[in-house]
Formats: C-alpha cells, structure tokens, sequence
C-alpha cells in the first residue's frame, strides 16, 4: 500500500512539472526583438546658435514621433546587454503663428527621417523588469525650405550627433513586450543634400538639441 501511495505521489509530482513550467512567464531578455514606437519629439537650437536677443522668437520645433526598431540582446542572468537600431520619422517643423515665424535657429525647416545604431545594457529590477542606459549614433535629416521673394528651393540637411538614454522594459508574456524611455540627442555636424545632380555640401559645425519621450510594443522571438 505504501509503495502504491508513493508511486501515486511521484507521479502527481511530475505531472505538475510541464503544468507549473507552462504557466510560469518567461523572464529571459535574450533574442533578437521587433519594436513599433510612438512618442514626443523636440529639437531646439543649441547653446552656440540661441537667439537670446530676441525673446519672442521660438528656438524649437517639436511633433509627433513614430517609427520601427529592431535590437538583439543576450541575457547574463541579472545584467542584459545588447545592440539595436531605429528608423523614426517626426511631424516637426517651423510655422507662422499669426503672421510671425517661427524659426529655431537654421532656419525654415521640417524634421525629417532619423537612423539610430547603438548598444544598451541594464539591470533587472524584478525577473520581467529591465532598467536600462543606451547610447549610440544618429543621423538625422531636416528638410529645409528657402525663397529669395521669386524663386523657392528645398533641399535637405543631414546632421551627424550621438545619442544618450535610458529606459524601463516589461515584459507582457512570454514574447511581447513594452518600454517607457527618453532619450537626448546632440548634432554637432551637418552637410546639404541638394539633389541627385549636385554633389552634397562640404560638411559643417551646427548645434542642435534633441529630446524625446517614447514608448513601444514590440515582439522578441
């Protein structure tokens, strides 16, 4: 009888091994990971171009940002390290309020796409929360407008800086996940994009802010 109770017992044990290991969340950060991102974006101008004499003049331009990333990270057990890359577009740009413009330092300008490559590493505060420091390099653009009364050309501005950040990431299940994060951007180079028939500018100094509050959702497989 004794042998039958214990037999009895071992199997229950071990059927509830797959039950449990099933319905415990998945607290792994390592694998390669989709993100779609939403979020608030402002660039003013910087320290070196202010318009400090004239206080009315509106030295930002801010909108809404939205884009993709991707990244891969590996799981250390308490620490996570990783690389990732972004492709962001933003509503930004400079406007007439009644009659009087807005410009923010370069000019009539709208932003445009921005490339971010970079690498985070974190902690994790609980096994499916991760606090993290990420920094990198972005390349943004900025679509510029310029009239002389007559004529009105467009041509593009490309603008080199690096990027600094932290963030939380949740995970939501076993693959999905969310992350709350703001990020600092600093351009400190630029050259003009003419056109396909004429060659880009010669690279110069400019000074741009960059800030930003995100959010995403992604999928890690």
């Amino acid at each position: 009888m004794k042998k039958v109770l214990v037999c009895l017992a071992t199997g229950t044990a071990l059927a509830s091994v797959p039950a449990f290991a099933q319905g415990a969340p998945e607290t792994s950060f390592t694998g390669p990971r989709v993100e779609a991102i939403v979020g608030y974006d402002i660039t003013k101008a910087g320290s070196s171009v202010d318009d400090d004499a004239n206080a009315d003049n509106d030295q930002s331009i801010d909108g809404f940002m939205y884009g993709v990333g991707a990244g891969y990270d590996y799981d250390f057990g308490k620490a996570v390290v990783g690389v990732e890359g972004e492709f962001t577009d933003s509503t930004a740009k400079t406007s007439f309020d009644n009659g009087d413009f807005e410009g923010f330092g370069i000019g009539n300008v709208k932003a445009k796409r921005d490339l971010y490559v970079g690498a985070r590493a974190g902690i994790k505060a609980t096994p499916s929360t991760l606090v993290y420091l990420k920094g990198g390099y972005t390349n943004a653009r900025f679509g510029s407008r310029a009239s002389d009364g007559t004529n009105v050309g467009r041509y593009n501005i490309d603008a080199d800086g690096w990027r600094i950040g932290a963030g939380v990431e949740q995970k939501m299940g076993s693959n999905t996940f969310a992350k709350l994060e703001y990020r600092y951007s600093n351009y400190s180079k630029a050259e003009v994009d003419f056109s396909k028939d004429i060659p880009d500018s010669d690279r110069f100094d400019v000074d741009l802010d960059r800030h930003q509050i995100v959010a995403a959702v992604g999928y890690r497989f």
